[in-house]
């Protein structure tokens, strides 16, 4: 007998090429046929497989949007061929060098922390707008009903999250959600400046709350969370800092989540207050063992070699998480909520009565 289908929601992350093992869970996702897709959330490299994947499920269902995400990744490889300055050397790839200590990095990342994107790049050339536009149609995306989209971008003026949906999706919030300032100029849309969602919301999660009917929300991560050992080489540290970085506006997400949940459990809400409040239920792909072996330098990589690599990992990591979590969907949370974000204050609430909070 066929199994039941059931709705998820997901949490795309931002990463430049690491975005690619994303596309693998997504793929094997898609594959299985066992999770249907209400909403997904984004960021950055995470902007990159929603739009493609709500794009294609727009276009011709699960198949489409595996062709989809595979044309995107593609033509970055194939753009890269042609504009990407950080490439490694072909005697800096036979000596097995690599992409943080390639000779193009270390030239790219002293020019970047040296001039800002309006002196060293003032026509703001960026290839990813035209393999955009090659790839999804913006016109028709809006059109999509069948996966609600979450964009993040960072208002620069006010430095907070700026959420777009699928009615607002255009080439350039794709570009906002995934601006670097120190590459690119910010991004104007309807006469405001964004850069990349990743430094406020990587990505948000609140929309998933409120606009969705499904618990379940699957964050597909980037970036490790967790490493063993303390970086000790300059660029081990900044990788490891970058990580940090990039995590934390989720972290504190998740604490809040947490927080809520220890509310519900132990009836420490008003009864008039109980609708108000969603009991998530969160899942976590975790992209530790998989990527930890890789920089921050290698999230510049296009060679397509490397690109398969994440997605192959991706693809097997999904793999993995389903055969192992898939009938706790709809009933329970796969993620240790408690002992991993709850913080020592939080704590604080857990012995108190009802009516003292």
């Amino acid at each position: 007998m066929a199994t039941a289908q059931k709705t998820v929601n997901l949490a795309l992350q931002g990463g430049g090429a690491h975005g690619a093992f994303a596309w693998g869970v997504l793929d094997k996702l898609l594959e299985d046929g066992r999770l249907a897709v209400e909403g997904v959330c984004a960021t950055s490299a995470g902007t990159m497989n929603a739009c493609a994947l709500a794009y294609g499920m727009h276009l011709g269902g699960p198949e489409r949007a595996r062709q989809a995400l595979h044309d995107f990744w593609w033509n970055i490889h194939r753009s890269g061929q042609t504009h990407n300055p950080v490439r490694l050397l072909p005697w800096e790839s036979w000596l097995g060098r690599g992409m943080e200590h390639s000779l193009a990095y270390v030239f790219f990342d002293s020019l970047t922390r040296t001039f800002s994107p309006y002196q060293f790049n003032p026509f703001d050339i960026n290839p990813l707008r035209d393999v955009l536009l090659e790839a999804i149609d913006f016109d028709e995306l809006r059109r999509c009903e069948c996966v609600k989209l979450f964009i993040s971008a960072t208002h620069v003026a006010s430095g907070k999250v700026r959420v777009f949906e699928a009615k607002d999706m255009s080439i350039d919030v794709a570009m906002a959600s995934a601006c670097l300032p120190f590459l690119f100029k910010a991004v104007t849309v309807n006469g405001e400046d964004f850069w990349d969602g990743g430094y406020v919301g990587n990505p948000a999660l609140f929309p998933l709350y409120y606009d969705t009917e499904s618990r379940d929300v699957i964050i597909v991560h980037i970036n490790p969370v967790a490493r063993q050992e303390t970086p000790r080489q300059a660029p081990d540290i900044m990788n490891r800092l970058n990580e940090i970085s990039f995590n934390s506006s989720l972290l504190k997400e998740m604490r809040a989540i947490a927080f809520v949940k220890k509310l519900v459990e132990h009836d420490m809400v008003k009864d008039e207050y109980k609708a108000h409040f969603k009991d998530v239920l969160v899942h976590s792909v975790r992209a530790d063992k998989a990527l930890c072996e890789f920089s921050v330098a290698s999230k510049f990589s296009s060679d397509w070699e490397f690109l398969t690599k994440l997605r192959d990992r991706g693809r097997e990591q999904m793999a993995d998480w389903l055969g192992e979590h898939f009938d706790a969907i709809g009933q329970r949370d796969t993620v240790d909520l408690h002992n991993e974000f709850l913080t020592s204050t939080s704590r604080l609430f857990e012995d108190r009565p009802r009516d003292e909070i």
